[in-house]
């Protein structure tokens, strides 16, 4: 159930983050050019608003991803070792049992017997 309720915070937080991004104005760059009568209107306040906002989100996401990790049932955790080894076996057998793709033999070229028509005029 908590590692349940982790996964959905994550999943919130990442959008927030992702939205808070796409809001904040670039520090540098040509766009930066156009941006800046912003700042001179007074809009420093919600620039580092986002800027805390975003900074607060990665570390929520950070953190609530260490807490689902140690929630996650050991045996969801044995099923996910479980199915990676099952997966490593598979790769193995179907690489060793037969190729990809079937192979076929080229043929030798065969050594000329007849010597070109420019050389049997002569």
């Amino acid at each position: 159930m908590l590692y349940t309720i982790c996964i959905v915070l994550i999943l919130i937080a990442s959008i927030l983050v992702i939205l808070a991004v796409l809001v904040q104005n670039p520090k540098s760059g040509m766009a930066a050019n156009f941006g800046a009568s912003n700042q001179v209107m007074g809009v420093r306040e919600t620039t580092n608003f986002l800027e805390k906002f975003t900074w607060t989100m990665a570390i929520a996401i950070v953190v609530l991803s260490l807490v689902a990790t140690m929630a996650m049932d050991r045996g969801r955790a044995a099923e996910a070792l479980q199915i990676a080894k099952d997966a490593k076996a598979l790769q193995e057998s179907v690489s060793v049992e037969a190729p990809a793709m079937p192979q076929q033999e080229i043929p030798a070229e065969q050594p000329a017997t007849e010597q070109p028509a420019a050389e049997q005029t002569k």
